[in-house]
């Protein structure tokens, strides 16, 4: 039986098992001498035992940062050690206050303030104790932003990495004999591999890593550092996994394994008495376990046997002749042996030779009659059934597990209390799995009404959930199972196939989203999100008498314009929206359903440990909200009440323009303050900032039409405005700032910037590649001076590149923007944040009552 594991808190969640092998450390994000250390295999997260064993301090001192204390982190960031330029891990010591970032091998270890024995520089290097932008005068020659060792006489900059090395980095043989590469020596090398290789390790197929690996040019031969110094073994004998011996074929060779069904390009394990071939990775595959998708255990077996069956985790056929994990229970199930085993799919758990739980009854309520139950949430009475039959209940009729009005479907109800269940929800059991989690889930009823967001849709609600530790869906969400059918796309079935990247553009909303149910149908390329798969089909609103349905968006384009009859804009008639009986109306979704559709009105509601009174938002609560939401929160005391209204965002007006090379995006805002602005190589450009003297969330996600380059693009955040240049990938006119669809209403031509592609080789035109400023040259304007209040960047001055989510690297000056009217203005890269970070609830507004 596999052992338990260890238990390493500060690095991960789940038990460590023990690992022998050479590899990088995402603890530190090094490579150590010693090969052991723990590995968590449903996170893919390696420790070294030497970092998982230290008793790290919760604050420490360190030299690299003398002016303030530095505080232990645990986070998931992207972003970099600001003494050594490495990707920080997840544990990393922090000080806020000045944005400074120090990774655990650098905290470890003090750099010294003055390095004499450079070899590749004559004089003295002096380490400076201010981050600034650099171009490092070692062989790497890389700019980047952090703390230089610096030349004063020759007025070079190194970086730290790159000429301090507490722990040499080539502590290896220069050259190896390998056991799998018999005619030439191994040459060890450093950088990136050779352009004329695959960049594989030719054994386990893993990328190489461009710190350290062996390599032969005369046969293209290369191996990473684990199978060089903990080769896989020429002979395996495992009774599991073949009857026979199993011998190593070390060279590239095209195969099918016969034990999971897919195709392998390298080194497999042979039976030459069989035709047998398997994956390396594929010996140790467990034999009994459970899988998120499916209620029993399944067991792996070498030969499926004649079956006509597709996999129950990516819906495509299954090879019968291979082997795969199949259900003894269940007849014609059965799942591809990596997709039974893909972390986000198996919790890891090996079950051979545990025994099997005994079945429990997961039945919600019980039943009394015909249309009479006891439900396990309401012991105290009886619930009973009342039937649809078209006729619309009232607003405050609703279901406590789901939040939502009971509307036009049958329902249970207590007639001793005001206590309601749809029957879909009183149905829901007290115990199952979802495909988001690898434990089973159990039904949690919510006694305390507490506040939380689901992990599957991301809608904040105080009903029922299901619960596993950390991990809450709501119970729409949760009763969603495979096949799922759904009006929008009534004529084939959707599945929830987890895949490498699984951010997908939805079809309901057209955001893009990590969880998505799809259609496998063909080329089809239906994609629903969580939320847009479970919001009401008919709903009331106080616009209209009638009840509202759901449409679907229409094929044809409208002839006119359509336009929401409460918040008064356009509406587009190929979106999803809502529409009354006559269809007169149409009406965005957001407007009628709000961000609180969720929480139950006229209940108190916990959030951050203080109790609320949700209260719906009608034209009595009117004079204090101050958007659309339906229903808002309310914090009663004894001479004053705060009303905390569910702050929705808005849309700041959008002016864009382009050449051939660049698009010119400008966001109109003034006095932005909370900024934070991120570009992705594939176009998404996500925008947030609150302004005005009640600080307004707006917001914006863009899916730009194509890819553009980051690191080339630039922003100015201003006083009016804040002003992109955005250079593309490749050279070409869009003609559209959107991709794939209409542009919103508050997306706009620059016509002041607008340039037509014949004219932009004219004198006129010129102005575009410095800004585009009005047509006027950036060098007329005063001078910027540095940048005061952006905490932890030193006073940079000029203009940060554009580098992605996060992180502090790529700041540099930029000559297009030396001068400018908004002069004293702080500018920050995209995945940087001005001020602090934008807080996830609204503060709270005080409305001062009069005693009683």
């Amino acid at each position: 039986m596999e052992s338990e594991g260890v238990s390493l808190p500060l690095f991960d969640e789940h038990p460590m098992m023990p690992w022998n092998d050479l590899r990088k450390g995402d603890c530190c994000g090094r490579y150590e001498s010693q090969s052991d250390g723990y590995y968590c295999k449903l996170c893919v997260f390696f420790v070294h035992k030497k970092c998982g064993n230290d008793d790290l301090s919760e604050y420490i001192d360190h030299p690299s940062h003398p002016d303030h204390t530095l505080e232990l982190r645990h986070e998931s960031r992207y972003n970099y050690c600001d003494l050594c330029g490495w990707k920080i891990a997840k544990l990393f010591y922090r000080c806020d206050m000045c944005d400074f970032d120090l990774d655990l091998h650098c905290a470890k270890r003090q750099p010294p303030n003055v390095i004499d024995n450079f070899e590749t520089h004559p004089h003295k290097l002096i380490l400076l104790k201010n981050r600034t932008m650099f171009d490092c005068s070692a062989e790497c020659g890389k700019a980047r932003v952090g703390l230089p060792y610096k030349c004063d006489e020759c007025d070079v900059s190194f970086h730290v990495d790159c000429v301090w090395h507490p722990e040499a980095k080539l502590n290896y043989s220069p050259e190896v004999n390998h056991p799998y590469h018999s005619l030439h020596p191994l040459k060890l090398l450093t950088g990136p591999p050779p352009d004329y290789s695959d960049g594989k390790c030719r054994l386990c197929g893993r990328k190489v890593d461009k710190e350290l690996f062996y390599h032969c040019s005369s046969c293209n031969f290369t191996l990473d550092m684990p199978c060089v110094l903990h080769p896989p073994p020429q002979v395996a004998v495992d009774l599991k996994a073949h009857d026979h011996q199993l011998t190593l074929l070390p060279r590239l060779l095209s195969f099918t394994c016969n034990a999971c069904g897919l195709k392998g390009d390298r080194s497999p394990y042979m039976c030459v008495q069989c035709d047998f071939m398997i994956h390396q990775d594929c010996i140790g595959l467990p034999r009994v376990i459970n899988i998120n998708r499916h209620d029993h255990r399944v067991s792996r077996t070498l030969l499926l046997g004649v079956v006509d069956s597709v996999c129950g985790v990516c819906r495509k056929k299954v090879d019968w002749t291979c082997g795969g994990f199949s259900c003894k229970r269940c007849p014609g199930y059965v799942v591809h042996s990596k997709c039974a085993t893909r972390g986000d799919v198996w919790n890891g758990k090996e079950l051979e030779g545990v025994p099997e739980e005994e079945e429990e009854d997961t039945k919600p309520y019980v039943e009394i009659d015909e249309n009479t139950i006891q439900h396990f949430s309401h012991k105290v009475h009886y619930l009973r059934r009342i039937h649809g039959n078209g006729v619309l209940y009232e607003e405050n009729k609703r279901c406590s597990a789901c939040t939502h009005p009971v509307g036009l479907h049958s329902f249970y109800t207590c007639v001793d209390c005001d206590f309601s269940l749809h029957q879909k929800c009183a149905e829901c059991p007290k115990r199952k799995r979802h495909v988001l989690h690898n434990e089973r889930l159990t039904l949690d009823t919510n006694k305390d009404l507490e506040v939380f967001r689901c992990d599957a849709c991301y809608r904040r609600s105080n009903g029922f959930m299901y619960k596993d530790g950390d991990k809450m869906i709501d119970v729409l969400c949760g009763s969603i199972s495979e096949p799922f059918v759904h009006p929008s796309h009534p004529h084939h079935p959707l599945y929830y196939i987890p895949t490498e990247n699984d951010d997908k553009i939805c079809n309901g909303c057209n955001r893009r989203e990590p969880h998505v149910l799809r259609c496998i149908e063909g080329d089809c390329g239906f994609v629903l999100c969580f939320e847009c798969a479970t919001e009401p089909k008919v709903v009331k609103h106080r616009v209209d008498d009638h009840p509202l349905s759901l449409c679907y968006g229409e094929e044809e384009e409208a002839s006119g314009k359509y336009w929401c009859d409460i918040c008064e804009k356009e509406t587009d008639s190929k979106e999803w929206f809502y529409t009354c009986k006559d269809q007169r109306a149409s009406l965005h979704r957001k407007c009628v359903l709000g961000d609180s559709t969720g929480l139950m009105p006229r209940t108190v509601a916990k959030l951050n440990g203080e109790s609320f009174e949700v209260v719906l938002n009608n034209s009595v609560t009117r004079p204090f909200c101050k958007g659309w939401s339906p229903s808002l929160f309310s914090n009663k005391g004894s001479s004053f009440s705060k009303l905390h209204p569910l702050k929705m965002s808005r849309h700041p007006e959008v002016k864009w323009a382009e050449t051939t090379d660049k698009i010119f995006l400008t966001v109109v805002l003034a006095d932005s303050k909370e900024t934070k602005v991120n570009l992705d190589p594939e176009g998404a450009f996500d925008f947030s900032a609150e302004a005005g003297p009640e600080n307004h969330v707006y917001e914006l996600k863009l899916e730009l039409h194509g890819k553009v380059n980051v690191e080339e693009s630039k922003i100015n955040i201003g006083v009016r405005s804040i002003f992109c240049i955005i250079e593309k990938a490749e050279p070409e006119r869009w003609n559209k700032l959107i991709g794939g669809g209409k542009a919103p209403h508050y997306v706009k031509i620059d016509c002041d910037k607008w340039v037509d592609e014949d004219d932009e080789g004219s004198a006129g035109a010129g102005d575009m590649d410095m800004g585009g400023m009005g047509g006027m040259d950036f060098s007329n304007f005063g001078g910027m001076g540095g940048m005061e209040g952006l905490g932890g960047m030193g006073g940079l001055g000029g203009m940060a590149e554009v580098e992605g989510l996060g992180g502090m690297g790529g700041m540099g000056g930029m000559e297009e923007f030396e001068d400018s009217d908004d002069e004293g203005k702080e500018f920050a890269k995209p995945g940087d944040k001005k001020d602090e970070a934008v807080k996830e609830e609204a503060k709270p507004v005080d409305v001062v009552k009069e005693d009683k």
